[in-house]
């Protein structure tokens, strides 16, 4: 690849050929999504043992969500109508939703509501649902979720008695958690208490096809828990972009598709995954991944082969989450597994603002002595064979 050819991303050739096919950028986004109200209708699945019926793309609210009310409107539209959001999470997510519901009250019955506590204790947690509920404008949450587990033993029996009195207070309909590190154990282990209605795991083409991650999921087919995926575009690298890659992307494109929309269509290729959770803070982005819900193209054995193999040859650009084998085998306190999404929150999501701002939340004395420390063992230890010891070094150069 020559030196000019060198500075054009795989974002600028997306940007390029069209989100949604060539030609297609001739159109503005408006009217694109004009054309596609009368056709375009997300279907739905049921999630889990729960009765309910989610749509099988939900709107993931990790952007500036007030500021996008003709996009949730549009959203509705199309069908979207699984939400979701965090009393964490930045740029009022949850007080844009109150904003819709206010404005379409109407629409509140229709969208299966998703919000998550940072807190554990049951009084933290009432606190934080109640704030939920005053800035969503709502009475209920559809699906409430304990936030970002590492380990099951972060649920216990007084998490169990929360649920039930929140449930029988009709604040709640569902309980369960989200995941980003050590999915699988957690997932296994919550199938085995009886009381989780819902998981949100990273889940991936990457992942997916893993022995571990196949008996993770059917553990919890067999439990009734419903599943939503996110992550589902693999991180891209903890690279910058690479040639594999746009290559990829071109080959998908002369077949119609993105390679986005082809990674989304892989996990919907499992029907035990009820929904996947993608943000999508534009109308472009919106009506692609519409688009590749609505399913009228397929996934070949080639197309799905061309994934597997890109996911083997980028192997060890990629953090599988499972953290708790690679951090047990450094001496000293090392977030591996934050400090990689963190990283792939700047590199490949290109956020590097909300990535600063996880990376400056680890305790200053954690953060000093994140370069000093031995990640050899741990890179022996690690499935996916990844350079993490350059990688943390790089973490506290650039995200400082």
């Amino acid at each position: 690849m020559s030196a000019k050819n060198k500075c054009w991303s795989r974002r600028d050739f997306i940007k390029t050929a069209g989100i949604t096919g060539a030609g297609s950028l001739l159109v503005p986004a408006t009217h694109l999504a004009e054309a596609a109200d009368k056709t375009l209708q997300v279907p739905t699945r049921p999630f889990g043992k729960t009765g309910a019926e989610v749509s099988i793309l939900s709107l993931g609210g990790m952007f500036n969500i007030a500021a996008n009310q003709m996009l949730m409107k549009q959203a509705m539209k199309w069908g979207v109508t699984y939400w979701d959001t965090a009393d964490c999470y930045q740029r009022g997510s949850e007080k844009g939703i109150g904003k819709y519901f206010n404005k379409y009250p109407e629409d509140r019955r229709r969208v299966f509501l998703v919000t998550k506590s940072d807190a554990r204790s049951p009084k933290g947690m009432t606190k934080l649902l109640d704030r939920s509920l005053g800035k969503m404008q709502t009475n209920y949450i559809d699906l409430y979720f304990v936030h970002g587990i590492r380990s099951i033993d972060e649920l216990d029996e007084n998490t169990k008695a929360w649920a039930e009195k929140a449930k029988a207070a009709g604040k709640i309909r569902f309980f369960g958690f989200s995941t980003h590190s050590n999915m699988e154990e957690c997932m296994l282990e919550a199938a085995k208490l009886g009381w989780i209605d819902g998981i949100m795991m990273t889940y991936n083409y990457r992942l997916m096809h893993t022995d571990r991650m196949k008996r993770a999921v059917d553990a919890c087919v067999k439990a009734g828990i419903g599943m939503t995926a996110m992550k589902t575009q693999g991180g891209g690298s903890l690279k910058t972009d690479t040639d594999a890659e746009l290559k990829m992307a071109g080959q998908f494109l002369q077949k119609g598709f993105t390679d986005a929309q082809a990674k989304l269509m892989a996990v919907w290729q499992n029907p035990n995954i009820a929904s996947i959770c993608s943000q999508m803070p534009n109308m472009t982005i919106l009506m692609a991944n519409a688009a590749a819900a609505k399913g009228k193209t397929q996934l070949s054995a080639i197309d799905r082969k061309l994934l597997q193999q890109y996911a083997q040859d980028t192997h060890a650009d990629y953090c599988a989450g499972c953290a708790a084998i690679c951090e047990s085998a450094v001496t000293g306190d090392a977030p591996i597994g934050k400090v990689m999404r963190y990283l792939m929150y700047s590199r490949s999501y290109g956020d590097h603002d909300r990535a600063c701002r996880r990376f400056r939340n680890i305790a200053p004395g954690i953060r000093q002595r994140i370069a000093d420390l031995d990640y050899s063992l741990a890179e022996q230890r690690c499935p996916q064979k990844m350079p993490i010891g350059r990688l943390m070094r790089e973490a506290g150069e650039v995200l400082t």
